[in-house]
């Protein structure tokens, strides 16, 4: 990874350190507006920060606590007319594989993942679309 990408991934964790993670759609819950789509991992906020949508940058928490930010998917969704970037923060690579599908295959939503080119997790495709 370029230096540049190297200094963005240290600027995320950075981020995610020094702001309070607020899940406000824990692993199990119901979407709010697609009731048939259920978050695979906790999803949530980082609380002080903005994202592209005004609101707080938004973060998929999962299960190996302390390894920090190890991916971010850049998303394009057609239906919102939105475009977003969300922090992956403590996953594993099965975990990075359910964001993926709960995006790709159960919001459709478009989108890259980007992983951390020093935690890059053998077999995770980057690619959402």
């Amino acid at each position: 990874m370029s230096d540049g990408g190297t200094q963005y991934f240290r600027a995320l964790d950075q981020l995610a350190r020094a702001a309070k993670v607020v899940i406000d759609r824990p692993r199990g819950t119901a979407h709010p507006r697609y009731p048939q789509a259920v978050y695979p991992i906790d999803y949530g906020y980082l609380q002080g920060t903005t994202g592209g949508d005004g609101e707080g940058v938004d973060v998929f928490v999962g299960t190996e606590a302390g390894v920090g930010v190890v991916a971010v998917v850049l998303t394009a969704d057609v239906r919102k007319r939105d475009v977003e970037t969300k922090v992956l923060l403590d996953c594993a690579a099965t975990e990075i594989d359910a964001v993926r599908g709960f995006l790709v295959d159960t919001l459709g939503i478009a989108g890259h993942l980007i992983l951390r080119a020093e935690d890059a997790r053998a077999g995770v495709s980057n690619g959402l679309s």
